[in-house]
């Protein structure tokens, strides 16, 4: 018997020692395709049914992380497909790869041709060291995704010889390792562009001499040829590179078919003319790409480029990244602040609006906490670092805006598929046009021959791949400016197709704090005097409720009147104010002590007092709505947003009381964090367009990574909602939602305007070139023109004062 004991003893030992008895495994999966949050929770808890398995779900990471024995790692993975699959069935299950690469960043120095970009990105795609790769062309960033470690000297040595044979003057370079130049844009551009200057100012003066100067027709010639040499010898020989690599339709082969085919049919000028064009073009449109980048890089000019740290006493000027949580540092006047922390010494204005968009100045003194980005504008700070220059504000925000131009929207995915067919239909249609009317009608074959130059001309889709991404960079830009950081170019076009907006309420709508709202003396006792009995019986309490009506009262206590004090759990307070015994507290502590109470019916709680076992009154302690929630209620339903909806978990009263108020179409009360994931799946079930949750708390996080688009409060809102959310408010002003659908709006309208434009004269100058009215002279400002036109357009959507 007493064997058996042991061994039981044992066996339960075992269990309990788990880990350290039994060899355990860990195994994470991804879990594609999960979108049901309710779902999640099923699977964890039936995985978590498995003898010996500890399973945990991360819904917003889609990942399973389960814990188990070694005996069971044959079995584990279909018995957990099986469970996912029961309840999601279109989820894939695919086991995390434990050696897990680095992405890899590089900068593209000098890249100034977008159709470009797509082809490096598609032919460093091929290389066999790269699992992934994404090129953008907004911020001149190559992101590489190696298969295996890292990439080696050899794979980057490859990498940068593919980049230099499509656009020679780019040069690769590590990110962050670029050297800073002091001087000015159009001075950056001289010196990268300098010898194409040269050439082409060399070329002019050649067409000009020999078009102008009386000379025989070989000389003449000559000087066409040497002049052409200088500015498109150089797009000849990469368009004979790219034929040979197979790549066909590019803007060096469409040039130099057309202008060689010039040439031939004798436009000697014309073939000059067109090319010398074509490169002015290029360098303005060049020019036009890096002074758009510029601007948007000031926009985001909020990184620290010192910090003051105080060694021994004294200020010593160190790199922000050198400066350890923990440490001192001082901000003087005018300067940035370089890290997030605390102030311990001094008091002065900072001036927020980079980071927040807010006009007025905040004042901090010693106790408040800063961020890194604000500048101090008047008083010396001292100030205790809490966290390292990566994981500091500043440093979170560039890194959103930076990565936000990398998630592409349908928009621009759709210019890049439409860019692959449309130029090789029209450079079909170039053949067909040189080549069918002269056999059909008979006309001389040189005169339909230039007709399809022209078209040659006309058919580089530069305006478009060039400008739209721009459009989406300078929209995601100019909303950061204004306290709105989206997390990429689909959100941004998606909040224009938003029809429902759900918000949570505490924090969001209302303020989070609880105030007196309402003061309800009986008899002859005055609203102060009930006041003042109920600050005394409470002030020894330390619940907010109680807390909020001292605060109300907002005068000196003379504790010493207190003779007596009892808190008494679930229902309230006894306390001897002057001799008199008070109760305050909720109805059923009235009931207990028989105190008739009124009854009474207000949105929020209810604190009954009585005195001498006599009810005298009562207060109403509330969240109050916060400014300018009633007006982005309002102003959503002008924006033709249909449904607006809250979801609490306070009482049904307080909801429907705050809904009321703020004019809000549906109201959900008394939920629990798992009820409003079940409720919001159900109205995204009903809603046709785009459905969006605004939220700030930690229990919003399944909710913002189940909507469409996830809007956290993002100053006081926790990490976890900012992580899952994909727009994320600076301020906790709800008006910035509005800002948010304005910016889009106007992105959208600008992103448009630029197709329309760009495919509206491409189509206007291909009919007039196939009827012989355009020249080739035309059809480069087709090209060139309308590309410099659309890029200076683009950036118009950074300006976004008068939103």
């Amino acid at each position: 018997m007493c064997a058996l004991f042991l061994i039981r003893l044992w066996n339960m030992y075992q269990k309990e020692a788990g880990c350290d008895a039994v060899e355990m495994k860990k195994k994470e999966l991804i879990l594609e395709g999960l979108d049901c949050a309710n779902c999640s929770l099923k699977i964890e808890n039936e995985m978590n049914a498995l003898e010996g398995v500890k399973a945990e779900v991360n819904f917003a990471t889609k990942t399973l992380t389960l814990t188990y024995g070694a005996h069971e790692d044959e079995d584990l993975m279909k018995k957990a497909e099986h469970i996912v699959h029961r309840h999601e069935p279109d989820v894939v299950v695919t086991e995390k790869k434990k050696n897990k690469t680095t992405e890899e960043i590089f900068l593209l120095e000098g890249l100034g041709c977008a159709n470009c970009a797509m082809k490096m990105e598609e032919e460093i795609s091929k290389l066999p060291a790269v699992e992934s790769v994404s090129i953008d062309f907004a911020t001149r960033k190559l992101r590489v995704l190696p298969r295996y470690g890292a990439l080696s000297i050899e794979d980057k040595n490859r990498m940068s010889g593919i980049i230099e044979t499509i656009e020679k003057d780019t040069k690769l370079i590590l990110a962050g390792t670029e050297e800073s130049q002091l001087e000015g844009e159009y001075q950056r551009i001289l010196r990268v562009h300098g010898k194409d200057l040269s050439m082409i100012v060399l070329s002019g003066l050649l067409l000009l001499a020999g078009a102008l100067m009386p000379l025989n027709d070989t000389v003449r010639l000559l000087l066409f040829l040497l002049s052409y040499l200088l500015v498109g010898g150089e797009i000849v020989l990469r368009a004979v590179r790219n034929l040979v690599r197979g790549q066909v339709f590019d803007e060096n082969f469409l040039m130099a078919i057309a202008t060689i085919g010039a040439f031939l049919i004798g436009e000697y000028a014309e073939g000059v003319a067109v090319m010398l064009f074509y490169q002015v073009g290029e360098l303005f449109q060049s020019m036009a790409v890096e002074r758009s980048r510029r601007s948007i890089a000031d926009l985001m000019d909020i990184r620290p480029e010192y910090a003051n740290l105080i060694v021994d006493g004294a200020a010593v000027k160190v790199s922000p990244d050198e400066v350890k949580p923990g440490d001192v540092i001082l901000v003087k006047p005018g300067e940035k602040v370089p890290l997030d922390g605390v102030v311990v010494e001094g008091a002065s204005s900072l001036n927020t609006s980079a980071l927040t968009g807010e006009s007025m100045p905040r004042d901090v003194e010693s106790g408040s906490e800063i961020l890194s980005g604000f500048i101090n504008q008047n008083g010396l700070l001292k100030v205790k670092v809490t966290k390292e220059f990566g994981a500091s504000a500043v440093s979170k925000i560039l890194e959103l805006v930076e990565n936000a131009s990398g998630k592409k929207a349908p928009t621009e995915s759709f210019i890049s598929k439409f860019a692959r067919y449309y130029t090789p239909f029209v450079v079909v249609s170039a053949l067909l046009l040189a080549a069918v009317p002269p056999l059909v009608l008979g006309d001389p074959f040189s005169m339909w021959a230039y007709r399809a130059l022209v078209f040659l001309v006309i058919s580089c889709p530069c305006a478009l791949v060039v400008s739209i991404p721009l459009g989406f960079f300078g929209g995601i830009g100019g909303a950061s400016r204004r306290g709105v950081l989206v997390k990429g170019g689909n959100y941004l076009e998606a909040l224009n197709e938003v029809e429902t907006v759900v918000f949570d309420k505490t924090g969001t709508l209302t303020e989070g704090r609880f105030t007196v709202t309402r003061i309800l003396p009986e008899g002859d006792l005055s609203e102060s005097e009930l006041l003042e009995k109920a600050s005394y019986v409470e002030s020894f309490s330390s619940h907010p409720i109680s807390l909020s009506i001292v605060s109300a009262y907002g005068k000196e206590l003379d504790r010493g009147r207190i003779s007596s004090y009892e808190e008494i759990a679930g229902h309230g307070i006894k306390a001897a104010l002057d001799g008199k015994i008070i109760f305050a507290g909720n109805k059923r502590l009235m009931e207990k002590e028989g105190v008739t109470v009124p009854q009474l019916s207000f949105g929020g709680t209810l604190v009954y007092l009585s005195e001498g076992g006599q009810y005298i009154g009562a207060l109403v302690v509330s969240d109050t709505i916060k400014s300018g929630a009633q007006e982005t209620i309002r102003a959503l339903k002008d924006m033709g947003i249909r449904k607006t909806v809250m979801l609490t978990g306070d009482l049904k009263q307080v909801g429907e009381e705050i809904g009321t108020a703020l004019g809000l179409d549906e109201v959900y009360t008394e939920l629990l964090p798992q009820d409003k994931v079940s409720v919001f799946e159900r109205l995204k079930k009903e809603t046709s367009g785009k459905i969006v949750f605004v939220g700030d708390g930690i229990n919003d996080a399944p909710v913002l990574a189940q909507a469409d688009i996830g809007i956290s409060m993002g100053a006081l809102g926790s990490d976890a909602a900012i992580e899952a959310s994909d727009v994320v408010l600076m301020t906790d002003e709800p008006m910035r939602i509005v800002t948010a659908l304005k910016v889009a709006k106007r992105t959208r309208s600008i992103v448009w305007q630029n197709i329309i434009f760009a495919l509206g004269v491409k189509g206007t100058f291909l009919l007039l070139g196939a009827f012989g009215v355009a020249s080739m002279w035309e059809a480069v400002f087709a090209d060139v023109g309308v590309t410099v036109i659309a890029v200076i357009n683009a950036m118009r959507v950074m300006k976004t004062e008068h939103l």
